[in-house]
């Protein structure tokens, strides 16, 4: 296999001719051998990155700081990686030290060196477009990551805010095929007042929704970037006009509205808009893991559970036990939600972590929000396929459930008052005989009053 040499302040080393990156990514991949995902596995990220240095090549060449030909060799390999070209070669290990120094070296040289092809020249021909001098210029690692991976991260949500659409929808749908279906509430899981199922699937997609709100705002404040800030925020070695040319330039390519941060070296030290949108994220997945335990439990037993809905049966749900099927939707779910609740703790912690103008930590919490919008909207778009469209509702079960729950008595109290009804209320637990059939037995009200006052779906939609 052919090889070329290439040379960093550590010495010389051979890298392999085949490909696109070079020595910086070569020691990188030597030093950070952790998870064995490499950058590629969030072409988000990949594609992030490419916008940026493609946004500060059309500022050079706005200022004439960049020779036209390298700035549009530069312009035209950032398109091609954009569109998903050359992915293979972001080969970085996703945890790194150095604050996300490899990741950025790594889209350099890749850059570079599919740039030189493009110009006629060989990969590693530095002399004539190098990696730092041209493809970096005006640039630090410290504001080209963060850029690029808030970058990243706004476009992931946007995917999740479409997820979370679908399932709202989906729930939207059963609540209104539920509108008349009446059962009984629950509260500390004892038995409460009627209500309608519809109203239980409607306030599902009302917390979706809330939720999503909250998502959108805090995704909507990683547009806030300190591209031009270069080393900690100060714009040291940056060419005068290129931090407010590349920042509409970016705004342009990523078809968002994109703006400088109105500091940037607090915007290059904090990193409040991923604590926003991690926090965002966890309470999203709590709210939805609790969805996803009502509807498991709606639907358990079915005959020594409350079997009140029936899931769409997907597969055999075990090895040992006949015709016995799980809430496999849910759960899977579940298990997405407790990711991402993982994931908070550690963006937390790593956020925490800090110190002074940089923090060394934000490969780790790009790698986990990235993990956790991209599964959370996977989980949306299952559960309301998979699930929540094919949830049907034993109309019988739910109907036998009502009459006989001496929770009815409560509507009573008004009428009898409520030592009255408590007593009532009672008698129905202890004898199992309906509150209606007590009510009328014992003279506390003619017939005719207590069906009116008792009648199911009138209990469950209250003035």
């Amino acid at each position: 296999m052919m090889r070329r040499e290439e040379k960093d302040l550590i010495g010389v080393r051979e890298v392999r001719g085949d490909v696109y990156w070079g020595i910086h990514t070569l020691r990188a991949l030597e030093n950070f051998p952790l998870t064995g995902l490499p950058l590629s596995a969030h072409p988000e990220l990949v594609a992030a990155l490419a916008a940026v240095k493609e946004a500060a090549a059309l500022a050079h060449l706005d200022l004439g700081t960049l020779p036209e030909a390298r700035a549009r060799a530069i312009e035209a390999a950032c398109r091609e990686i954009r569109a998903g070209r050359l992915a293979d070669q972001f080969v970085v290990d996703v945890f790194q030290g150095g604050a996300g120094t490899s990741a950025n070296m790594n889209a350099n040289e890749v850059i570079a060196n599919r740039a030189l092809e493009l110009l006629g020249h060989p990969r590693g021909s530095y002399e004539h477009l190098h990696p730092l001098d041209d493809v970096n210029r005006s640039q630090s690692t410290n504001d080209v990551y963060p850029t690029a991976v808030k970058l990243a991260l706004h476009s992931a949500a946007g995917r999740l805010l479409d997820g979370m659409a679908v399932l709202r929808n989906a729930f939207v749908e059963r609540g209104g095929a539920f509108a008349k279906t009446v059962k009984l509430g629950r509260t500390q899981l004892q038995d409460a007042v009627p209500m309608t199922l519809g109203r239980e699937f409607d306030a599902f997609a009302l917390t979706v929704r809330d939720d999503a709100d909250f998502i959108r705002l805090a995704a909507d404040s990683l547009l806030e970037v300190n591209l031009g800030g270069t080393a900690i925020g100060t714009g040291l070695n940056a060419d005068d006009g290129f931090a407010p040319l590349a920042v509409q330039h970016l705004g342009t390519l990523t078809a968002s509205p994109v703006r400088a941060a109105r500091d940037l070296v607090e915007s290059t030290q904090g990193v409040g808009g991923f604590l926003r949108l991690s926090g965002a994220l966890r309470q999203f997945a709590l709210r939805l893991s609790k969805i996803c335990n009502d509807l498991r439990l709606l639907a358990s037993g079915p005959g020594a559970g409350l079997g009140e809905i029936r899931l769409p049966e997907l597969q055999a749900g075990s090895s040992i036990m006949p015709g016995k099927v799980n809430p496999v939707i849910p759960e899977a779910v579940n298990q997405v939600c407790f990711d991402v609740v993982g994931a908070d703790a550690a963006v937390s912690a790593a956020a925490q972590a800090g110190q002074l103008q940089l923090n060394a930590f934000e490969p780790l919490m790009a790698h986990h929000l990235l993990n956790s919008v991209n599964r959370l909207d996977a989980a949306c778009r299952l559960l309301a396929a998979r699930c929540v469209v094919g949830i049907e509702a034993d109309e019988e079960r739910l109907r036998v459930l009502v009459e006989a729950s001496a929770g009815l008595a409560t509507a009573l109290n008004p009428v009898i008052g409520y030592q009255r009804a408590t007593a009532l209320a009672r008698e129905c637990r202890a004898t199992g005989v309906p509150v209606r059939e007590l009510a009328v037995r014992e003279g506390a009200l003619p017939e005719g009053e207590v069906d009116l006052l008792l009648d199911p779906l009138r209990l469950a939609r209250p003035r």
